[in-house]
């Protein structure tokens, strides 16, 4: 109890670093929200008697919600960790009696608290700003549930496991940053997945965002846009066994990787 309890203090101080710093609450945490704004509004009249009578706000929510889901999970545990490693912090923290589970019990429960209202928000926009139709049938919303904690899971320990190949907090926004950007724009968060070259879709196949943003468009899109995907369906099974292959796969990477010092310290 007293490890969680430091955990949950750990928590607090984590949220609190976490929304002094303006750029990163920008680009990770309100990024998605104003983009669906953006994307909504200057697309709207091109989804005009779209299959499904689907609207622009309804075609571009599940991809935000993916990005959402990226930015706030691997991109934000990526940069941190990487810059508490690199200025010493994750050395004096290690240095200190906090056991080593609170520190990443602050973290995973900063991603899931940024995660959460940034989920939130997205739908509250979606819904009263551009009138999206959220889904009624409870499968729909259980499919919703398992993608999004397998996907903010992954994309945690995930991030967790690539900040050990940075080498420095300066080089981290580049090592981090340019992925991301090319990781959503193959993997149909910003485009239809169908209008992406088929090498590059297969390439983006290899990596969980695709499939991410692939279990929510089945939980946001019409039935009839499946025959929009690779195999002409949703593919909720090798969705579910791509996102928990990906998740074990960052476990252990984050167990057998992580570093407290910088590379070459003492």
């Amino acid at each position: 109890m007293n490890t969680l309890a430091l955990g949950l203090d750990r928590t607090m101080l984590e949220l609190k670093m976490y929304f002094r710093e303006r750029d990163q609450v920008f680009f990770s945490f309100l990024f998605p929200i104003l983009l669906l704004a953006l994307f909504a509004t200057v697309f709207g009249p091109q989804f005009e008697g779209e299959p499904g009578g689907i609207t622009a706000g309804s075609y571009f929510l599940p991809g935000m919600i993916s990005a959402g889901i990226l930015l706030t999970s691997f991109q934000t545990m990526a940069l941190t960790v990487t810059t508490e490693r690199d200025d010493g912090t994750l050395r004096r923290l290690r240095a200190t009696p906090m056991p080593p589970v609170a520190y990443f019990l602050g973290k995973v429960g900063l991603v899931a608290v940024t995660a959460l209202a940034q989920l939130v928000l997205l739908l509250l926009v979606a819904r009263t700003v551009f009138d999206v139709s959220l889904p009624t049938e409870a499968s729909r919303w259980l499919t919703f549930g398992w993608v999004y904690v397998l996907g903010v899971f992954g994309g945690t320990v995930l991030g967790v496991a690539y900040s050990s190949l940075a080498t420095s907090s300066r080089s981290a926004g580049a090592a981090v940053i340019g992925p991301v950007i090319v990781l959503q724009f193959i993997s149909g968060v910003y485009f239809a997945f169908r209008d992406i070259p088929t090498w590059l879709q297969q390439l983006a196949s290899f990596f969980p965002l695709k499939w991410v943003a692939q279990g929510m468009r089945s939980v946001f899109y019409p039935g009839v846009l499946a025959s929009d995907e690779m195999a002409g369906s949703w593919e909720h099974g090798r969705t579910a066994l791509v996102l928990a292959a990906w998740a074990i796969a960052g476990l252990v990477l984050c167990v057998t990787t992580f570093r407290w010092t910088k590379r070459g310290s003492v």
